[in-house]
C-alpha cells in the first residue's frame, strides 16, 4: 500500500507539471499573438503616415518637399523591417507555442493511462483484502487474488516508469523550448530595433539638414507677386468708374440714380414736402462718385 501511495504522489507531481505548462504556455501564446497583431497594426498605421507625408510633400516648396519625401522613404523602410519582424514572430515564437498544445495533450493521455493502472492495482488490493477477511481458509481464491494483485502492481510499476520517462522528457523539452522561444523573441526584437535606429538616425539627419529659408523666400515672393497684381488695379475714385465695379458703367450709374430717387420719393411720401435742390445735388454726387 505504501508503494501505491508513493505512485499517487508521483502522479500528482506529474499532473501539476503538465497543468502549469498548459496554463502558462497558453497565456504566453495568447499574449505574444496579441503582441504580434498589434505590431502588424502599428506597421499599417505607419504605412498610412507614409502615404500622408508624400501627399503633403507634393503641396510644399522644393526644399521641404525633398526633405519630407526622404523622411517618408526612411519611415517606409522601417516598416519593411517591421513586416519582417511580424513574420519572424509568427514563425519562431507564436507557432511553436501553438504547437505546444499537442505535447501537453499527449502527456496528459500518458498520465490517464497510469491512473487507470493505479486504479486497477488498488481495486485488486481491495479485492484481496476482502477475500482474506471473508474466506481466510480459501487458499485457492486468495492465491488467485494475490496473482491478480501482482500482475496489476507490475503493470502499474511499468506504466509509472514509462510515465516518469515521458514526463521527464516533457520537462526537459519544455525548458529548452522556453529558452529558445524567448531567445528568438529577444533576437527578433533586437534586430528590428537595431535596423530601425540606423534608419531613424538617417531620417533625423535629413530633417536636421533642412533649412526653411529658401522655401520662405519663395513663399514671400509668391505672396508679393499676388499683392502686386492686386495693387496694379485702378483705385476707386481715380477715374469715372462706377461705385459698383462688377456692373457696366451705364448700368451702375443708372442703378445708383434709381436707388437715390426711390429713397427720395419714399422720404417725400413720409414728410409730405421735399426740397428739390438738395435732391439734385445728391443725384449729381451719386453720378460723379
Amino acid at each position: 500500500m505504501n508503494i501505491v501511495l508513493s505512485r499517487d504522489g508521483q502522479v500528482r507531481v506529474m499532473e501539476d507539471t503538465v497543468a502549469h505548462a498548459e496554463k502558462h504556455f497558453g497565456q504566453f501564446c495568447s499574449l505574444l499573438a496579441a503582441y504580434t497583431r498589434r505590431t502588424a497594426r502599428l506597421r499599417d498605421k505607419a504605412d498610412q503616415l507614409v502615404r500622408q507625408l508624400f501627399a503633403f510633400a507634393n503641396t510644399e516648396g522644393p526644399g521641404l518637399r525633398a526633405s519630407v519625401k526622404d523622411f517618408a522613404e526612411d519611415l517606409a523602410k522601417v516598416q519593411d523591417y517591421r513586416q519582417a519582424e511580424v513574420e519572424r514572430l509568427e514563425n519562431k515564437v507564436v507557432n511553436p507555442l501553438k504547437l505546444y498544445g499537442a505535447h501537453i495533450k499527449q502527456t496528459r493521455a500518458e498520465i490517464k493511462k497510469l491512473k487507470r493502472a493505479q486504479n486497477n492495482e488498488i481495486k485488486q488490493l481491495q479485492k484481496l483484502e476482502k477475500l482474506r477477511q471473508k474466506s481466510p481458509s480459501d487458499r485457492q481464491m486468495i492465491s488467485q487474488a494475490e496473482t491478480s494483485v501482482q500482475r496489476a502492481s507490475a503493470d502499474a510499476s511499468r506504466t509509472t516508469r514509462q510515465l516518469e520517462e515521458a514526463v521527464g522528457a516533457f520537462q526537459r523539452q519544455k525548458l529548452k523550448d522556453l529558452q529558445k522561444i524567448f531567445s528568438d523573441f529577444v533576437t527578433i526584437e533586437m534586430v528590428f530595433h537595431a535596423k530601425a535606429v540606423e534608419v531613424y538616425s538617417g531620417a533625423f539627419q535629413t530633417l536636421e539638414n533642412y533649412h526653411p529659408e529658401q522655401d520662405l523666400q519663395d513663399f514671400t515672393a509668391k505672396m508679393q507677386g499676388l499683392y502686386g497684381h492686386h495693387a496694379a488695379r485702378p483705385r476707386a475714385g481715380s477715374d469715372p468708374s462706377p461705385p459698383v465695379p462688377w456692373l457696366p458703367t451705364s448700368q451702375s450709374a443708372e442703378s445708383a440714380a434709381q436707388r437715390q430717387r426711390a429713397e427720395e420719393e419714399e422720404e417725400a411720401s413720409e414728410d409730405g414736402s421735399v426740397d428739390e435742390a438738395p435732391v439734385e445735388d445728391l443725384r449729381g454726387q451719386g453720378l460723379q462718385t
